[in-house]
């Protein structure tokens, strides 16, 4: 198995890099973060001229063609910088949805998306539902050649401000049935939809929304009327491989920080960083880093080779993000003691990443029964 990045993904890498070294800090992540839209719509306009928008799409839809380990390269940078553009929900999740869409459907949408023109979220969870999938309750009634979409989504990311939705519905069945859902994309400002925005943990900007006899048109399903599980959970786990890869790099970040700052602060004389017992905190974190690493390159690649074990490494990976993101980020929290939390440190933004990374599409306690299941244990 190579693991080496060869020369474009090198160069995307060091781009990426070059981008947040000049333009991120924690400031200015604090600054985003208090703005309406939580993000800086000039810096979108520039990952759209830069290609990133376009990396996993096709040729055919004026993408890149990139794979999966390409978007694992892009995804470890901007973790490393806390950059708070959506690019997981826009381009990995709502476009990993739209390049499964029928040919019309992927030219009336994705030029705005690449074009950074349109900002889109997916509506998938329900109040009840916690982490499975299948549990959808909001109802898709069919009227004439429309349908209307009514009940309600909770903690849309991006949903506050997203001018195009990916919604899952129910035509049919019982709530926790995984046949019987269709997926529409709808217009944003479309009659009876209500949202409520409000801060996630991590600072980034979500809704809940609700739907009242919203009219949308059966051309503007995804996939086919009934069968959207498998064509959702396909792109979750693709998803997964990019949750793991901003993870990664905000561990490495937490690490590199935290090794900075035991060399500086001094105790009884001497640098922290000399005391034995602090040592083998580091050397935790740094064997939990790498031993995700090799989980994180093994998943990308069994996607990009369309391993039969691809999911089940998928939902792996996302048991060990629950794990390791949460040991060396505390760790991290207190090894910097009590500025570790602080809003003027970069530490507890981490910290908070990784919890939100953590239970989006499923905590690891849930992670480790959908890895059982796809085990066929």
């Amino acid at each position: 198995m190579d693991l080496s990045l060869n020369d474009e993904q090198i160069l995307l890498k060091e781009s990426v890099a070059r981008f947040v070294k000049d333009q991120y800090s924690v400031e200015k992540r604090r600054s985003l973060r208090d703005t309406e839209a939580g993000y800086d719509s000039d810096y979108w306009q520039q990952f759209a001229e830069l290609g990133w928008l376009a990396l996993p799409f096709s040729d055919e839809d004026d993408g890149f063609g990139g794979s999966a380990i390409d978007t694992m390269v892009l995804m470890e940078e901007l973790g490393r910088g806390l950059v708070v553009e959506p690019y997981l929900v826009n381009v990995v999740i709502c476009g990993g949805l739209l390049r499964r869409a029928a040919a019309e459907t992927r030219t009336r949408y994705l030029p705005d998306l690449i074009g950074g023109a349109s900002q889109w979220a997916f509506a998938f969870a329900e109040e009840h539902g916690r982490y499975d999938l299948s549990d959808v309750s909001l109802r898709a009634e069919a009227d004439g050649n429309d349908y209307l979409l009514n009940g309600d989504k909770y903690a849309v990311l991006n949903g506050h401000i997203a001018t195009e939705l990916l919604v899952l519905a129910r035509t049919s069945g019982e709530q926790k049935d995984r046949a019987g859902l269709i997926l529409f994309r709808v217009a944003g400002d479309s009659p009876g939809i209500r949202r409520r925005g409000f801060p996630l943990i991590d600072g980034s900007k979500g809704a809940n929304l609700h739907f009242d006899a919203v009219r949308v048109s059966a051309d503007d399903c995804i996939g086919s009327i009934g069968d959207a599980y498998d064509l959702v959970e396909d792109v979750v786990t693709e998803a997964i491989v990019a949750m793991g890869a901003e993870a990664l790099g905000a561990m490495e970040a937490l690490l590199a920080e935290t090794v900075a700052y035991t060399k500086t602060r001094e105790q009884f004389g001497q640098p922290i960083g000399r005391f034995q017992a602090l040592q083998h905190r580091m050397a935790d974190m740094y064997v939990h880093c790498e031993n995700f690493r090799s989980l994180l390159y093994y998943a990308a690649i069994a996607r990009d080779e369309g391993r039969e074990d691809m999911r089940q490494a998928a939902w792996g990976l996302k048991v060990k993000l629950g794990e390791s993101g949460r040991l060396v980020s505390q760790q991290a929290v207190q090894l910097h003691g009590g500025i570790g939390m602080t809003d003027e440190l970069g530490v507890g933004h981490y910290f908070k990443r990784l919890l939100l990374l953590n239970t989006l599409f499923g905590d690891a306690e849930h992670s480790l029964g959908r890895y059982v299941e796809a085990s066929g244990g």
